[in-house]
This record gives structure tokens, sequence and C-alpha cells, in this order.
């Protein structure tokens, strides 16, 4: 047995076990949240994926885990959770219908700024619900104000930030301005460039589940062990709160015909994902 052969091959995997896993990410560096109550002044600058849209709308399940999952369509691909949804919406069962809508995905948006006073952190991404969505939606399209994005004559935002009542909760809420006058981002010209070229994106630092594995979550949400604590549905800020209910998780049965005999829970699930081409329209 080479000996020094072996050491080189333990150092060569080792190295590569090493290089491939996943660095740990500093999430400061990547989202801009306000953590207290005042004003802050942001730039929404010019996405460096899509120039012409600086906002990135992203689906998120809320609920059905401790932490938001972020939906498989975001990725372009099937997601367990949405099929799911979309078969109680082929039964004429109104809790069918009330449970699809609370597991369908939530619209959360995200759009790359600097903070006025950090600019030394670069961009960040600032997440928000649909209120302030349309608000920035309707002053981009407002004449007086044209492309706040715009790098030389762009203008800045005011965000006002109080505490409320959100969802039967007390939070942060926020509320923008825009600044009546124009402005460049910067003056410095590199520090443009910067901004427009080391931008974080969402899709590449929120964790992505397979879809084996996001079906098997959603199969334990819907059928707890006894005696195990139900996780209650989350409010996220404005936007959620006006779409997800804020009472408990209910165990949900399905309204179907009585199934053939030595069925399995598991297989009763799973059939819910066979082949859509199926000729029963109604797996219910």
């Amino acid at each position: 047995m080479d000996i020094n052969a072996i050491k080189q091959r333990l150092n060569s995997l080792q190295s590569n076990q090493n290089t491939s896993k996943k660095e740990k990410i500093d999430y400061t560096k990547v989202y801009w949240k306000p953590k207290q109550e005042g004003k802050y002044q942001i730039r929404i600058v010019p996405s460096k994926n899509d120039s012409t849209n600086p906002f990135q709308e992203v689906f998120v399940h809320y609920g059905i885990s401790k932490f938001p999952i972020y939906a498989l369509t975001n990725w372009g691909e099937k997601d367990p959770i949405v099929e799911f949804a979309a078969k109680l919406r082929t039964t004429n069962d109104k809790e069918n219908w009330v449970l699809a809508k609370k597991i369908d995905p939530k619209m959360r948006i995200f759009a790359p700024v600097i903070v006025r006073g950090e600019e030394d952190q670069g961009v960040r991404l600032w997440e928000f619900g649909k209120e302030i969505y349309m608000q920035l939606l309707g002053i981009a399209e407002d004449e007086d104000y044209g492309d706040y994005t715009d790098i030389n004559e762009g203008r800045d935002f005011t965000v006002d930030v109080v505490k409320g009542d959100i969802g039967g909760r007390i939070g942060l809420k926020s509320s923008i301005r825009i600044k009546p006058k124009t402005s460049p981002v910067s003056k410095d010209a590199a520090q443009i460039k910067t901004f427009l070229s080391e931008q974080p994106s969402i899709l590449e630092v929120q964790r992505k589940m397979d879809y084996e594995t996001l079906k098997a979550t959603l199969q334990t949400w819907l059928t707890p062990e006894e005696g195990e604590e139900e996780i209650p549905v989350e409010e996220v800020e404005e936007a959620i709160e006006a779409e997800v209910a804020a009472a408990p998780v209910k165990n949900y049965a399905l309204k179907q015909p009585t199934p053939p005999k030595a069925s399995s829970k598991t297989e009763k699930f799973d059939s819910l994902f066979d082949d859509e081409e199926s000729n029963d329209d109604l797996p219910f």
C-alpha cells in the first residue's frame, strides 16, 4: 500500500469537502430592514438583473413550517403545495377552498436599495408587501416624478417607521414619502459602478427545498402527530395580514368518496400528486 498516495488522496477529498460546503451568509449584508422607529432615507437603484424593473416578486408559503418557505415556482419548478391548493379547488367543499387560500403562497417584493449614511454597506434588498408596492408603482407611473431609480436625476425616499397594530400584534409599520428634489445616486463614479454591479440575489441566498421534502412538510402539517403543537399561520407585515387568517391552523379532512381498502394514509396523500393526465379530474 502506497501511504503517500493515500495521504494525497485523503488531502484531496478533504479539500473538496471543505470547498463544497456552502459559505455562511451574513444576512445583514443581504437585507435592509428598519430595526426601530424613526426616519430612514433610502434610494432604490436599478436592478443588475433587469434594468427596466427594480422590483422582484417572489412567492412564499407561511404557516406550513416554523419558517417561511419559498415556493418552488419562483425557480420555475413544480411546487407540491401549489398543486395541492389547485386540487382542493376542484372540489365543491367550502373548507377545502378556505384551506387552499390559506396555503397559497403569498407575494413579497424585494428591491435593491442603498441607505443614506450607510453607503459603505453597499446595495441591500428591501422587502415589503403589497401596500407599499402599489404606492411605488403609482409614483413610478406619475409623470411628475419620472424614473426615481435614475442614477443621475432620480429621487430618494423617506421611510417613516412607527410601532402599530399589525393583525393583533404590535410591530413596526412603514410608510414612504418621495423626496421632491432629484439627486444623483452618488457623486463617485466608481461607487455608482459598484452599486449597479454588486447586488445580492434573493433566489440565490434563500434556501430551496426539493419537491419531495416540501411534499413531506405539507403532509406533516396536514396530519400532525397527536399531542404535537400545531403551527399557527404567521402574520407578516401589511400584505400578509390582509391575506392570512390569524386563527390557529385546523386539521382539515378532505371530502372524498370512500377509498378502496388497504390504502395507507401516505398512499392516499401521494395519490394526490399522480400524473396530471389521469382521467380522474376530482381526486378528492
